[in-house]
């Protein structure tokens, strides 16, 4: 099985977002620890894997295709 790993910088040069944000406001409440990143050999550093973030986005972009988008900031599945 080959998984393309990323370091946070090169996350947020795929994606678009600063690399702060993704630190800040994206890491431990969108992206989650064991699913979307981990920390070899039990360090500081850590590694994106990049197709199951990709398919996360995707999966959320057709959701909210198909939803009817609520004044709260939710989204109506009908």
């Amino acid at each position: 099985m080959s998984q393309l790993y990323l370091t946070t910088e090169e996350l947020a040069a795929r994606i678009k977002y600063d690399a702060r944000t993704i630190r800040e406001r994206l890491k431990d409440s969108v992206l989650l620890e064991g699913k979307h990143y981990f920390r070899p050999f039990g360090g500081r550093k850590i590694l994106y894997i990049w197709e199951t973030i990709e398919q996360d986005m995707l999966c959320y972009s057709n959701q909210q295709a198909i939803g009817i988008p609520m004044a709260s900031g939710g989204v109506c599945h009908g």
